[in-house]
């Protein structure tokens, strides 16, 4: 993004287009400016979002800035009092028809077999500025085409034009500098370095923004052309970032998704996953038909009215006795309809997070910031959470730029370094479990360590936390092997030494913060106590004593997503009846007694909320496999069922059901919601009400260490597993270390070690990770090879003790 995007618009700049005397912005970049009034200029290289560099020369126009005519490049032109520009001289003319012509001259023509053919910016171009012919007869230069760069983008050297468009995104917007130009003078090509692939979690936008088809995604590659697809716009969901996007399809399949510039949250940037992920929904182990089980414990397809009643009979035994699990994935519309099904069934205790989250008092209890206030130049960030390039990726990159580009100071209160050290002013590595004290402990007089962190650093924190500007804080689950209520304990520390902080979510799990907002928590969304219902960990708590005799899971897998995998396998064991609300064949379906088949994202039309409580569109685009439905109309159907009729029958009933009855959405339009590229915000007037939770926290022995649980993109999650392109990519699981301890263990990276816990032991390669602190073991949560579940307990942090492998 140009630095002179944030400049306030004020004062217009006069200047005369073509003749026309006009009025620019500010600071306002003057193709932005012929663009807004209406000119095209035609470019290859500017890109709104990153540096101009007039590489390519295509934007060359005619420019007096009061020393005579003369060609220069539009995109390095800030709109300046008084400017004459001359779009159509033949002058101009004569410029853009040479560089075509230069650009065409090594430019294979193979527009058919090419994957940008009918959505090309050189082949609008050429016919729209360039000569008409070719003067030149030589042999063009040739190239191995394509070769991969990384798993998922090939490169066809040929076609480069050398805008500079990827290079300055893995680098400026990604920081990840893995893609150059190498060789010189005619030579010059974009490449990457021998054994150093292009493994961006970003490498994506590369395809999209390329203008001419050099690199092409493997996931869409032949998969269609653009005259074949259809498109809408919508909200991805593997995240809470909310990212908006495009869908398209061809032939009733998901091909392509496109991000979308929405100003106010992901500026048309999205991470591979909610890139790639839809080939997701074309898994052949999609659940399309109800099943129930047999006399022999087998599953038989149902009629859904059959399994539907089936289904309903279970959840009519004693409110107290059912538990409701999950919800996260569903659309606002869905969860809505759910949380006022469990009203009316009295069933209190529901939770839409998994024993990953927060207590959902946390985000009621705090101003809520929005992405914005967070990036706001001059402010604050304390991150309190997991590395957000890794749950939550699109938000990553704003975050990013505010740090490199805006002066938004970074204070990190992390167990280890995240993707964003190297921009922090300050860096709190807290050991596992003392976060909570750490914050207590920032002040300008701190004089001693504390929980692993200087006095220094905390002195830095302090200075920070006084200066003018906003502060926001990140807060999310920095470590699934701790208790949330010592993030809570952190938080209200936070807030005695900032009282102005505001709270921006670091939640990562979908559409979890719709699910908060219509009351899929414990407790009555009727306004009840939440004390009278029970959490995730305390359903299935209940149910390993026999004290809930029915599991609904509303496209949640808790065998593999809660993180204290015993208490799961207990409670599976001991429950009477599962019911399962899916798309997936999941460890858990195939644990259940009812099933029933969901449909999935880009399958149906519903309302996304987004981690700062932004509303976007979540839209249909291919129908459902087989009788896969929508999940609000599943609900609606067991309310019949269940006789409770909830007067809805049809979407747009729903939402209006919603506007009068949920106070956040009052007067929301959400028919304007596809419109409306940025949404509207609501619950956003909170007030501090939050009191810290009294924790223990054992010492640590000395001798073992503090096991770090957190999550990678590349897991093995449902969507991720599903998704032929991405599978390969999940994590392999190992144990890493500061490099100090594989030292006094007299280890190799790639040994293995013997890691004991309280549950038993196990093997597993060991890694040197120099982002650690000394005294902590991390592991990654969903991690091929291993379930780092099945080390975690009900306790508030979690030791182990690795030795040399006897082996």
């Amino acid at each position: 993004m140009t630095a002179t995007e944030n400049a306030p618009a004020t004062t217009g700049v006069p200047f005369t287009l073509n003749g026309v005397e006009l009025e620019a912005k500010q600071g306002e970049n003057l193709l932005d400016a012929c663009d807004r009034l209406g000119v095209h200029i035609p470019r290859f290289c500017y890109h709104p979002r990153m540096t101009p560099v007039g590489m390519c020369r295509m934007c060359l126009v005619e420019i007096d800035t009061g020393r005579g005519p003369a060609l220069q490049p539009g995109c390095m032109m800030t709109v300046s009092p008084n400017m004459v520009v001359n779009t159509e001289s033949e002058a101009t003319v004569k410029a853009q028809d040479g560089v075509l012509e230069l650009l065409l001259i090594n430019h294979p023509l193979d527009c058919p077999v090419c994957d940008k053919g009918g959505e090309c910016p050189l082949q609008d171009n050429a016919f729209a500025y360039g000569p008409g012919e070719s003067r030149f007869v030589e042999e063009k230069r040739h190239y191995e085409k394509p070769i991969p760069i990384s798993d998922l983008v090939f490169l066809d050297r040929e076609r480069c034009i050398l805008c500079d468009r990827c290079t300055r995104f893995a680098d400026e917007v990604a920081g990840d500098p893995l893609i150059h130009f190498v060789d010189r003078g005619a030579q010059t090509q974009v490449n990457t370095f021998p054994d150093h692939p292009f493994s961006s979690y970003f490498s994506g936008n590369t395809v999209q923004i390329c203008p001419v088809g050099a690199l092409t995604a493997k996931p869409y590659r032949f998969k269609a052309r653009p005259w074949d697809l259809t498109g809408v716009e919508s909200t991805a969901a593997v995240d809470a970032t909310g990212a908006r996007v495009a869908i398209q399809s061809s032939q009733n399949r998901l091909v392509r998704v496109l991000g979308v510039d929405s100003d106010a949250v992901n500026w048309g940037w999205l991470s591979d996953k909610e890139r790639f992920i839809h080939e997701a929904t074309d898994a052949e182990d999609r659940l399309t038909d109800p099943l129930t089980r047999d006399d022999a414990g087998e599953f038989v397809v149902r009629r859904w009215t059959d399994a539907t009643k089936i289904a309903a009979e279970a959840l009519q035994g004693p409110a107290e006795r059912i538990g409701v699990i999950g919800g996260a994935r569903l659309p606002l519309e869905a969860q809505f309809l759910w949380a006022r099904l469990t009203d009316e069934l009295g069933i209190t205790s529901r939770d839409a997070q998994l024993g990953d989250g927060l207590d959902p008092a946390i985000l009621s209890g705090a101003p809520r910031a929005t992405i914005d206030r967070a990036c706001t130049p001059g402010g604050t960030v304390v991150l309190l959470g997991a590395d957000p390039k890794e749950e939550l990726p699109s938000l990553f990159l704003r975050l990013r730029h505010a740090v490199a580009e805006d002066g938004v100071k970074l204070i990190e209160l992390t167990p280890r370094a995240s993707s964003l050290s190297s921009y922090a002013k300050a860096r709190l590595y807290a050991a596992p479990g003392a976060a909570a004290e750490v914050a207590a402990a920032i002040s300008t007089d701190a004089s001693a360590s504390v929980g692993g962190v200087d006095a220094q650093e905390l002195a830095k924190a302090a200075e920070l936390l006084g200066a003018d500007g906003p502060v926001t804080v990140l807060v999310g689950r920095a470590n699934l092997a701790e208790t949330a209520d010592l993030t809570a304990a952190a938080l209200v520390a936070l807030h005695d030494v900032a009282p102005d902080l505001a709270v921006l979510s670091g939640l990562r799990r979908g559409n979890i913060h719709g699910a908060i907002e219509m009351g899929l928590v414990p407790g009555s969304a009727e306004g009840g106590d939440g004390a009278a219902g029970k959490s995730t960990e305390a359903m299935l708590a209940a149910a390993a004593a026999g004290e809930i005799d029915t599991l609904v899971l509303l496209g949640a897998d808790p065998m593999a997503d809660v993180p204290n995998r015993e208490l799961v396998e207990s409670a599976f064991a001991a429950v009477a009846t599962v019911v399962s609300i899916d798309t997936f064949n999941t460890a858990s379906t195939a644990r259940a007694d009812i099933v029933l088949p969901a449909a999935a994202w880009g399958e149906v039309d519903g309302t996304f909320c987004n981690l700062e409580g932004r509303l976007s569109p979540l839209s249909a685009k291919v129908t459902s496999p087989g009788q896969a439905r929508a999940d609000w109309i599943i609900a609606a159907e067991l309310a019949l069922a269940t006789g409770h009729d909830l007067g809805v029958g049809s979407l747009g009933e729903v939402r209006s059901a919603m506007v009068e009855t949920v106070p956040s959405l009052a007067g929301v339009d959400f028919d304007g919601l596809v419109s409306d590229a940025d949404g509207p915000v609501i619950g956003g007037d909170r007030a501090w009400s939050l009191s810290a939770p009294s924790v223990s926290v054992p010492p640590v022995d000395g001798y073992g260490l503090r096991l770090l649980v957190d999550r990678t993109l590349w897991d093995e999650g449902t969507m991720v597993h599903h998704a032929p392109s991405l599978a390969h990519l999940a994590t392999t699981a190992t144990v890493s270390v500061a490099p100090a301890v594989l030292d006094r263990l007299g280890v190799q990276p790639g040994d293995q070690v013997t890691l004991n816990h309280e549950n038993g032991s196990v093997d597993l390669a060991v890694a040197a990770d120099g982002r650690l602190p000394d005294g902590v073991a991390r592991i990654p949560f969903r991690a091929a090879g291993f379930d780092a579940g099945t080390l975690i307990g009900e306790g508030p942090v979690v030791d182990v003790r690795l030795d040399r492998a006897s082996s």
